[in-house]
């Protein structure tokens, strides 16, 4: 008995957390979400759509949607390339390769933008070759694109590379030993097997690739219209004293990063859900 007495939590300690732990998601996540909105609805909703008319504006909504258009289905490619070549295969290097995918991570998003200034500018180690051809990476669409598949690129492989260690290879071999091949085998097989994980990784590109800032700022060199993502712009407008429009451009970004969370959250339940009927 004194043992359960002395194990029982204080009655005060319960209630003390969720009130503390209420006030920091009220503080820090529910109030700017609701000033963000509140701000761009201050002059009307016929005000706030009318925002969106603006041409520069929705330039850079639509290049924000190809940058992810274009991101995601290339680093879930390389992504599961990546994990399957780490998790079926052993060969040298392969803890260097595992260290590698972990670098966009490591370094700061404007670290990244440099290597690809350093790479592809005027003064760069192909800036020189690139001018001769008459093509163009930094300051344009290229460069921007380049620089948000370098930031986003690990996520996909992040995400498959701990579940295909945990699944192991013996579905697979089982598979080639009955006479399967190595694309029916990865369709068949493995592609089922991870394809919650999968499509998760895929939702957390999107929504880095969505909001990605600091590469995207370095590279694109903030010509109006042309190479200013949603993020940037964001910036551009309110350094203008344009907070209605900026508030309005943020809420759409909001919206679109509330909807990859609600996306997420249903997943992570469907594949909860999954598991226990497994088990």
């Amino acid at each position: 008995m004194r043992t359960a007495k002395l194990n029982r939590e204080p009655r005060w300690l319960k209630p003390t957390l969720m009130t503390v732990a209420l006030t920091f998601l009220a503080v820090f996540i529910f109030l700017p979400v609701y000033t963000i909105f509140h701000e761009a609805l201050a002059a009307g909703v016929f005000a706030y759509f009318g925002y969106f008319r603006d041409p520069e504006i929705f330039s850079a909504i639509k290049l924000t949607l190809l940058t992810a258009l274009i991101c995601v289905p290339v680093n879930t490619f390389f992504g599961v390339l990546t994990a399957w070549c780490v998790t079926k295969f052993e060969f040298r290097g392969k803890n260097v390769l595992i260290t590698m995918i972990e670098i966009p991570f490591a370094i700061s998003p404007v670290i990244a933008g440099l290597l690809f200034i350093f790479l592809f500018g005027s003064f760069g180690w192909v800036g020189s070759w690139l001018i001769e051809h008459n093509l163009k990476i930094v300051f344009a669409v290229p460069g921007i694109v380049l620089a948000t598949a370098f930031v986003t690129f690990p996520f996909v492989a992040r995400e498959l590379i701990p579940l295909m260690q945990e699944l192991g290879k013996d579905d697979e071999e089982a598979a080639m030993t009955l006479g399967a091949g190595g694309l029916q085998t990865f369709f068949r097989v493995t592609l089922p097997n991870i394809k919650w994980g999968l499509l998760y990784g895929v939702i957390l590109t999107n929504a880095r690739a969505i909001g990605e800032f600091g590469a995207v700022a370095v590279v694109s060199g903030l010509i109006r219209g042309v190479t200013t993502t949603m993020p940037l712009y964001i910036e551009i407008l309110y350094n203008e004293y344009m907070f209605s429009a900026a508030f309005a451009v943020a809420s759409l970004l909001t919206l679109l990063a509330l909807v990859t969370l609600t996306v997420k959250a249903i997943l992570e339940r469907f594949i909860a859900a999954q598991r226990k009927i497994k088990n």
